[in-house]
C-alpha cells in the first residue's frame, strides 16, 4: 500500500502531550498513557514492565512484535483476538513480512523500521492493512520496548479497525456541526473544516465520491 491512501505519524521519543493529542482513539491513549506510566524516567520501557492484563479491555487489540532476531526475522509473539478479525487471520506466531505482504508490504516495512531503528513513536489511519481486507479501515498504534534501554526489541501495537462506511460518516460532519461553526467562527472557517474533513475521507477511502 503506497502511502498516498495511508497515514502514518510520529517523532522521535520524546513525544509528550503533542503525540497523545494526535491519537484518534481512546484505546490508543490510554495505551499510550500506561506506556509512559511504566517507562518512567527512561526513554522507552522493556518488555519485562509491560503487563497487558493490566489494561484488560485493550487487551483484545493488543499485539506484541518481538524484534530479538532483527527486523527480517520480526514476528507477533502476542495477538489479541479481535486482531484476528482485523487480519482475516490467526497471527500470533506468524512472521510480519508474512501477515504484511503484497500491496501494503513497502507500507508497514516503513512503519516497523522507523519504530526499530529510531525508536520512534508511530500512530497512523490505513485503508485495507492486509491483502483482502480493503473493507476496513485500521487505526493502529506503535510503541518501541527495550529490554537495555537502548536497542528497540519489541513493538507494542494497538490496532482497532471499523468499516469504510463508518469512517465516511465520521470523516463527514453533519450539517448541523457545519452550521454551528459558521456562526461561531464564520462561514469561512467553517468551509475550511469541511474541507479538510472531505480531503481526509478521500486520502483513507480513496474510492468515495467524496
Amino acid at each position: 500500500m503506497s502511502l498516498s491512501k495511508g497515514l502514518f505519524q510520529g517523532r522521535p521519543m520524546p513525544s509528550g502531550r503533542a503525540f497523545r493529542a494526535q491519537l484518534v482513539t481512546q484505546g490508543q491513549r490510554e495505551l499510550y498513557d500506561y506506556w509512559c506510566q511504566t517507562a518512567g524516567s527512561r526513554s522507552m520501557p522493556a518488555r519485562s514492565d509491560i503487563n497487558p492484563f493490566s489494561v484488560p479491555k485493550l487487551l483484545p487489540c493488543i499485539g506484541l512484535i518481538d524484534l530479538t532476531e532483527g527486523l527480517g526475522e520480526a514476528r507477533f509473539r502476542l495477538a489479541g483476538t479481535r486482531l484476528r478479525d482485523v487480519y482475516g487471520e490467526e497471527i500470533t506466531g506468524k512472521r510480519i513480512d508474512r501477515v504484511f505482504a503484497g500491496v501494503c508490504a513497502d507500507y508497514w516495512h516503513q512503519v516497523h523500521a522507523r519504530v526499530a531503528e529510531e525508536g520512534a513513536l508511530l500512530h497512523g489511519v490505513v485503508r485495507g492493512p492486509v491483502q483482502g481486507r480493503e473493507h476496513i479501515v485500521l487505526f493502529w498504534l506503535r510503541l518501541p520496548l527495550s529490554q537495555d534501554g537502548i536497542g528497540v526489541d519489541r513493538i507494542l501495537c494497538y490496532d482497532t479497525a471499523a468499516p469504510i462506511e463508518t469512517v465516511r460518516e465520521v470523516a463527514e460532519p453533519p450539517y448541523a456541526t457545519v452550521r454551528r461553526l459558521s456562526r461561531k467562527c464564520g462561514p469561512r472557517a467553517a468551509a475550511g473544516a469541511l474541507r479538510l474533513s472531505r480531503n481526509f475521507a478521500r486520502r483513507i477511502c480513496p474510492s468515495s465520491a467524496l
